[in-house]
């Protein structure tokens, strides 16, 4: 799972470097789900960590001047999943 948030904060439109975060994760295949303080995105490690790089470089490219990323690994357990 991959939880971040893209800045420059931009409240009156989507800003390219949120829509190139958003898009990364969508090409990717993650489940996808924005919050009220960043977006979470969860999948296979190999997709989030391909995602994640995706992300990063492309959000840069696109304006983020600061960009948040939390990566946690989910016990299958933790999702209703059997171990």
């Amino acid at each position: 799972m991959v939880e971040f948030t893209t800045e420059p904060f931009e409240l009156d439109t989507f800003p390219p470097h949120a829509a190139a975060a958003r898009r990364a994760v969508d090409e990717a295949g993650l489940a996808v789900a924005v919050g009220p303080f960043g977006t979470g995105a969860e999948g296979e490690a190999e997709q989030v960590l391909a995602a994640v790089t995706t992300l990063l470089r492309e959000s840069l490219d696109a304006g983020a001047t600061r960009i948040s990323v939390q990566v946690s690994v989910l016990d299958e357990t933790e999702d209703g999943g059997s171990p």
